[in-house]
């Protein structure tokens, strides 16, 4: 019948995380980055503390583990510490 076929079998994304939810992209090198929105079929993902997005497939993103969160701001703290970040 018409129109019975207007939508393609894909799967449809998981829910969206809040803004700023901490986000592992696990398709470079388990990357964390924050959730900073949707750019098409893709999520944008930008550092913690700043710096530029990247755009992800939501399928090779997932929410941060503890542990993973603790690293990311550790890191990130000590870059500051450094002088390498503001």
């Amino acid at each position: 019948m018409y129109g019975e076929n207007l939508r393609p079998n894909i799967p449809e994304p998981p829910g969206l995380p809040a803004l700023g939810t901490l986000m592992v992209d696990t398709s470079r090198a388990d990357r964390v980055g924050e959730f900073r929105g949707i750019a098409g079929p893709y999520w944008s993902l930008r550092p913690i503390g700043g710096g530029a997005e990247w755009e992800a497939e939501p399928r090779h993103v997932r929410p941060a583990l503890l542990i993973e969160q603790l690293r990311a701001r550790t890191a990130r703290l000590n870059a500051r510490s450094r002088g390498e970040v503001l």
